[in-house]
Formats: C-alpha cells, structure tokens, sequence
C-alpha cells in the first residue's frame, strides 16, 4: 500500500461523510465504512463486506487503514489487587507514541486514555509536561487506545471488557475538544462495539474554561474532573503557570459552578499534594471556601515522584490533617489511590512516548 495514501481512522466522520460524497457514493456508506473501522476494528476494505466490491476498489486506492501498533506492554503489582496496572505504549500512523495505562481495581477494568502527545501546559511537576508538545490525537487513535487496551483484558479473561474510561492520560483532553467528543460518542453509542455508559467516561482538565461551558451545554452525561492543586491564584500560578494564567481561579469557580448547576452533576476536583507548597491548614481551607460555591467533590491525590523533578509528596500525617480539615467543612473528600507507580503509569508519569523511538 502506497505510503502516500491517507489513513481513514483519521478522519471524522463528518470528513469521512465528505470524502464517501466526492466518490460518488450516499452518506450513509460513511456511516457503515465507519462501523466496520470503531466496532469491528477492520484491518482491510476486503473485510468490508456489506460494501460493493466496486467501492472497496476505491476506497482501496484513496486510502489506507492503519490501527495503532503495540511495541511495548508493562505492568506493575498493585498491591490488595488480583490484577496489575498495565501500561502500553503504541506507535501511530506517522510513526509518533503515545501511551495509555489499564487500571484494574474491584470489578472494573479502567482505560486511562490519552488526548495529546505531550501536553502543551508545562506544568513543572508533570513529566508529561517536561516532554513537550507534538500533536493532538484524532478520534480514531483515541478510540484506537481502547481497542489496544481491550486486546490485554480480552487475553487474560475471554469475554471480559473494558468498563470505564479516563482521560487522564497524555495531554490536556480540552485543547482537543472535538476529537474528544467524537471518540466518546463513537465509545458510548449502541451502533458500536463498546456501549458505555458516558456516565462511566470522565474527562480531566486543568480548567479550560471555554471549553468547560461548551462541555456543559453539549448535553454530554460524562464526568468532569478539574486539576486544581491550589485554590490561590499566586501558588496555583507557580506551579500551573500556563493554566492558571489563562483560566484564573475566580473565572473558574464561576464557569464550574454553572457547569454543575446545567448538568446536575458534581465536579471531581483533583488536588495534588505537595510537599510545603501547598499542603497548609491555610491552603485547605482556601480549597474549602473554593469547593463550597459549587456542588463537587474533592479527591486528594500524592504526589508520584519523578527523576529530575524537585517536587516531593507529603508526609501521611499532613495528609490526614488536610483532608480532615475538609471533611470538617462538610466537603465530600476521598484520597485517590495511585498505580502503576514503578512502571511510571501513574498521574504525571506518562512521558516515555516522547524519549527515542523504540527500536
């Protein structure tokens, strides 16, 4: 296959709606090529056999097809666990990586799924951050993501699938909305291979605000998780300079607080403990004040340490004092455990796809 064809799972189906029209063929032909490619994971048009043989020629000689290709697979042993954290790092049609993770815990098999290749918010204490910013993903390296993932559990237990999505991988998921939504739709809906539940997806942001409010109105049932890590403009601008700047705290509030009363639904609020940085009495109760103008949660996670980087996770004390203080204030708050810390799966970690290209 010539290599200058266009791969078509990187088009959306509106631009795959477009370019079925300028061979001459009805929407709905879309539609089905796009079935065959998210449900049935078609490796060739042959496979295609509801098309004529007429238009697999063409699409043949118009495009290629190339699904995302596994070069490295490792997992970590998570401890009270049956099952490992895995992570997998995956070789795109341009011969770029990214990376996703695959989180068992309880009866779910949790998919952490990447947006970017890097991330373009440098955000000092996150090694994805450090590596920079490539590219977005498109709908169908995102979607292409589960299926690679699925493939792991699928292995081990036959029959066995996928249950929630996280987009907490590589990248900032609302610097690349539309791919984003698309994959969820495709992910969610019953005319395609994983059916889930948007109410199982949860899409993670540093706050962009904009795209916050479109998120809200797009009648979309996923979750919203919010990486806040400070709630002073000052400190949160020291250690998210890009994010904080750009989507200032008192904004933020007011964008979350009409996102939770249109859809109804409470905002996660991440917050990354950092060693004498931002784990005062003082800082959680400015968390405090932040989270009560709105109807959320609060997940407190540790910091996962990283070669190179100065930050340092706090002490299990100062933790417990912190969130207690919450807890106190009436404040729903859970600490969120970290896998796949020795493998660098876990939060901040992912950053291999962006060191040499495998071999």
């Amino acid at each position: 296959m010539p290599e200058s064809l266009q791969n078509i799972t990187d088009l959306t189906l509106k631009e795959l709606n477009q370019a079925i029209s300028l061979l001459g063929e009805p929407s709905f032909r879309a539609t089905q090529i796009h079935q065959w490619l998210f449900s049935h994971h078609a490796t060739s048009f042959d496979d295609m056999t509801i098309l004529s043989l007429a238009l697999r020629k063409k699409l043949s000689e118009t495009f290629s097809i190339s699904h995302l290709k596994l070069v490295d697979h490792q997992e970590s042993p998570e401890e009270g666990c049956d099952s490992p954290t895995e992570k997998i790092l995956l070789k795109l049609s341009d011969n770029t990586f990214v990376e996703s993770v695959l989180i068992a815990s309880e009866n779910r098999m949790t998919a952490c799924v990447s947006s970017q290749i890097g991330c373009p918010l440098q955000c000092p204490f996150c090694a994805t951050g450090r590596m920079g910013f490539q590219r977005n993903l498109s709908a169908g390296e995102i979607t292409g993501q589960i299926f690679a993932l699925n493939q792991l559990v699928a292995a081990k237990e036959p029959g066995k699938t996928i249950t929630n999505i996280v987009f907490m991988g590589m990248g900032e998921p609302l610097l690349n909305t539309d791919n984003v939504l698309e994959a969820i739709e495709t992910l969610s809906s019953r005319n395609y291979r994983f059916c889930l539940s948007q109410k199982r997806i949860t899409i993670s942001t540093v706050g962009v605000i904009p795209e916050i409010q479109r998120l809200g109105k797009s009648g979309m049932k996923t979750k919203l998780a919010v990486s806040l890590h400070a709630a002073d403009q000052q400190k949160r601008e020291s250690i998210m300079p890009i994010a904080a700047r750009q989507y200032p705290l008192k904004e933020l509030g007011r964008s979350l607080g009409e996102y939770s009363a249109s859809t109804g639904m409470p905002v996660t609020i991440v917050y990354l403990l950092l060693k004498g940085i931002n784990d005062s009495l003082d800082d959680a109760k400015m968390l405090a004040r932040f989270a009560k103008t709105f109807l959320c949660k609060i997940n407190l996670i540790d910091y996962n340490s990283i070669i190179n980087i100065k930050f340092k996770p706090v002490y299990s004390s100062t933790r417990d004092i912190f969130q207690q203080y919450l807890i106190n204030s009436g404040l729903h708050v859970t600490v969120r455990k970290s896998y796949g810390t020795t493998i660098n799966a876990a939060c901040g970690q992912l950053a291999t796809a962006g060191k040499q290209n495998p071999q």
